[in-house]
């Protein structure tokens, strides 16, 4: 017997004062047998900095051909693809060839600067940004993690602070490539 996803809610209040993005959104977020919470988190993150009424997340590790979130225009043209992890030379070409704007969100500091240093010279597309967010902070946005989430987000100067009832974090991903050009 194959086993199931479980299940996540999150009930979000996101202020992005950078974009001028003000949302609350209830989300549902699928967790894959063989995601890990912190991938989980990151996910959630990463769709708290891209927030949009229309930003979804897809079937993700389920699908080989399509983003963990986007954004889908009128004509079903991708707008946003967001990607998680450190995917192949080919994955990143293919999304960036689909899509206007591809979000790379990379972690786990050991696996992700050998991959970074052995791909960055390969990845030349003005359509892709890169970001690495390192252990410690992925270790405390994991501590947010339950099935029942009601979670606070505001966005400034690229700095995320993220906070349920008890817990209050400062998050800032670190910027390897955006929109083509190294950080």
């Amino acid at each position: 017997m194959a086993l199931k996803a479980t299940i996540y809610k999150a009930m979000i209040n996101v202020a992005d004062m950078d974009r001028n993005v003000f949302i609350d959104s209830n989300l549902t977020l699928a967790r894959h047998p063989s995601e890990t919470e912190e991938r989980l988190m990151l996910r959630l993150l990463a769709w708290v900095v891209n927030a949009n009424e229309r930003l979804v997340f897809t079937r993700g590790l389920s699908a080989e051909d399509e983003p963990e979130i986007w954004l889908l225009n009128d004509h079903n043209g991708i707008e946003i693809w967001v990607e998680l992890g450190l995917p192949d030379e080919r994955r990143v070409k293919k999304a960036c060839n689909r899509s206007a704007s591809v979000y790379l969100y990379t972690y786990n500091a050991r696996a992700a600067q050998i991959w970074w240093q052995q791909n960055q010279n390969k990845l030349p597309y003005n359509n892709l940004t890169i970001r690495f967010l390192d252990d410690e902070q992925l270790s405390a946005l994991t501590g947010l993690a339950s099935r029942s989430m009601n979670l606070q987000a505001t966005v400034q100067d690229g700095t995320i602070w993220l906070s349920d009832e008890q817990k209050h974090l400062e998050l800032r991903f670190t910027d390897w490539l955006v929109f083509g050009k190294l950080a």
